[in-house]
């Protein structure tokens, strides 16, 4: 099992209110999997991925990866898991703007104190197809190309599992859909892929779906083919509907 995790909290006081972000979740992902976890605003899906990329400590619970407490680690040690065994792939892509997208994908080697870093950072490059722009900047680039060279930044220290945090939510669907057909090539290579998304066609991407509420677990399943027709047909209806409903203006 790559991923356990028992009773995760996460609590947050702000002045004299208490909001439980993460209460009390229960999960096992063994390695290879492609999971997407998919809720509302509020649903406790970020703070979940933060845990779990190990960028926040939960309040309470177990969290182990390969094996390893990442609950009882010490900042150096948590930093250095982060850096060996967990890609990060973000909506805003996180690129140095200012170098070259070469360099941007050597930024986790540097970190590990390797010294030979090009070799490795142009491989990752050619798994996401972006060989011939390893010199650009992210100036020079489209959002697709930008979200490319992010992923290969995450790909380059061969990481146990990717975890992805509204990887489309910046580009239009054409170039989302190429970004999510990079993640089925990882996944098919043997890459974990944990995927948080509000975006029902993008969460059924996946062959196991999560859907959270007020910080609980409600919905954990596999994605069949049937389900997965049904879960795009239901999202296209919705949007549907709200683009057929009156705009409503307050007074004033």
């Amino acid at each position: 099992m790559l991923i356990q995790v028992e009773q995760l909290t996460r609590i947050y006081t702000m002045g004299d209110s208490v909001v439980r972000a993460l209460d009390g979740v229960d999960i096992d992902i063994d390695a290879g999997e492609f999971v997407s976890i998919t809720g509302a605003s509020g649903s406790g899906k970020s703070t979940f991925m933060h845990l779990l990329g190990g960028l926040d400590r939960p309040t309470g619970g177990s969290y182990l990866l390969d094996g390893q407490s990442m609950s009882r680690l010490s900042d150096w040690k948590l930093a250095r898991i982060r850096n060996r065994s967990i890609g990060f792939v973000f909506q805003t892509f996180n690129l140095i703007n200012r170098t070259s997208a070469i360099d941007n994908v050597a930024v986790p080697l540097i970190y590990g104190r390797e010294t030979k870093t090009r070799a490795k950072a142009m491989a990752a490059l050619e798994r996401v197809g972006l060989a011939n722009r390893h010199n650009h900047r992210p100036s020079e680039m489209s959002g697709g190309e930008r979200q490319r060279v992010a992923i290969a930044r995450a790909v380059v220290n061969n990481p146990s599992v990717i975890l992805a945090d509204e990887p489309t939510g910046n580009l239009d669907s054409q170039t989302g859909t190429q970004i999510l057909d990079i993640f089925h090539e990882l996944n098919a290579s043997g890459t974990t892929i944990v995927l948080v998304t509000h975006e029902m066609s993008v969460a059924v991407q996946a062959r196991r779906l999560i859907h959270m509420t007020d910080g609980l677990i409600d919905v954990d399943r596999s994605i069949t083919d049937e389900l997965r027709r049904d879960l795009v047909r239901d999202d296209l209806l919705r949007a549907a509907r709200l683009q057929s409903e009156p705009v409503i203006k307050e007074a004033g």
